[in-house]
């Protein structure tokens, strides 16, 4: 039986490293890391863009630097050419023995505030020793907008494996393959698990190249791999019944789409909706999906409240099952 569902999932491989579609979701997770790694500012890191001139003050430029993200220029000329992008840089030139700064004139009032106290800090030669403010950190390594990113890009991952099960099964159809599997050794549980394993492979690998990539290679990944599987198992049942059900590959991709309403509900709720309106949320298995992965990527989660997390999701997922299976079976005769 073993050989037989390698055999399929082999099968399967080889045709998606050909399809460009198929191709094209093997590899989106690094491509969704990468992004996230681009667009989502450090813990540490701020929003704030300075422009000086390159020679004019060095001690100045190290002070700075502190504080705020700053662009070296070697005129002032060149230092008002970057002002005037698009983004909210301001510069900040000598002028008559003192600083003046340089904006354009449509930056956020809070950056412009924030540039002026700099400035101010500097020349009144007032350093972070002499503060008395106290600095607090929540017991928070990493910015709470890329952990909800890679949360989601998680449960996103797990539907692309029910996408790629639906694709593999238009191409049985296509090939006039799937037809003949009651005439094959192969029986049908064999073939359902063997069209199951690159969707449940993609889900694993494309999660950990993901986290690994994204700095979220320390967290439990037993715990992770747990809520993972029982979430592929929705997908997955998804993927069979949109891949049986459809006549062509388009179909089958945009069908499986409708796993995204309940993702995004699911995200939504937990991060902008108040409490009393989350018990509206309950059937959602991303909803619970989500809160197991937040445990797992702040690191913060024990075993009873994964297991807890996973065994609801496994509950939901197993009731989709139950209510596909007859659909599944007939798509399959």
């Amino acid at each position: 039986m073993i050989r037989k569902i390698w055999a399929i999932f082999t099968r399967d491989l080889k045709v998606n490293l050909k399809d460009s579609i198929a191709l094209y979701i093997l590899f989106i997770p690094i491509l969704l890391a990468v992004l996230i790694n681009l667009f989502t500012p450090g813990i540490n890191e701020t929003t704030v863009d300075l422009a000086l001139l390159e020679a004019d003050n060095p001690s100045q430029i190290s002070y700075l630097e502190q504080f705020a993200e700053v662009e070296l220029f070697k005129t002032i000329d060149q230092v008002q050419q970057r002002v005037e992008e698009r983004d909210a840089t301001i510069g900040i030139v000598p002028e008559n023995g003192g600083y003046y700064l340089m904006i354009q004139g449509n930056e956020p009032e809070g950056i412009v505030d924030y540039a002026k106290i700099l400035n101010s800090f500097y020349e009144l030669d007032i350093s972070m020793e002499e503060t008395n403010s106290e600095l607090f950190d929540f017991e928070r390594t990493v910015p709470p907008l890329k952990k909800t990113l890679v949360n989601t890009m998680i449960l996103l991952i797990s539907i692309l494996g029910g996408m790629l099960i639906a694709l593999n099964i238009v191409e049985e159809k296509a090939d006039n393959t799937l037809s003949a599997i009651n005439l094959t050794p192969a029986g049908r549980l064999t073939f359902v698990l063997g069209k199951s394993v690159i969707g449940v492979l993609l889900s694993i690998i494309g999660t950990l190249s993901l986290i690994v990539i994204t700095g979220f290679g320390t967290v439990n990944l037993l715990q992770l791999l747990l809520v993972l599987l029982v979430t592929s198992l929705l997908s997955i049942s998804v993927g069979f019944i949109q891949g049986l059900t459809s006549s062509d590959i388009m179909t089958a991709a945009g069908s499986i789409k409708i796993l995204f309403l309940p993702l995004l509900a699911g995200v939504l709720a937990i991060e902008m909706l108040g409490d009393k309106w989350q018990k509206f949320f309950y059937w959602n298995p991303f909803y619970w999906a989500y809160k197991g992965n937040d445990l797992i990527l702040s690191q913060s989660g024990t075993w009873s409240q994964i297991f807890m997390y996973s065994g609801i999701v496994l509950l939901i997922s197993g009731i989709v099952y139950l209510f596909l299976a007859p659909k599944i079976r007939k798509g399959l005769e």
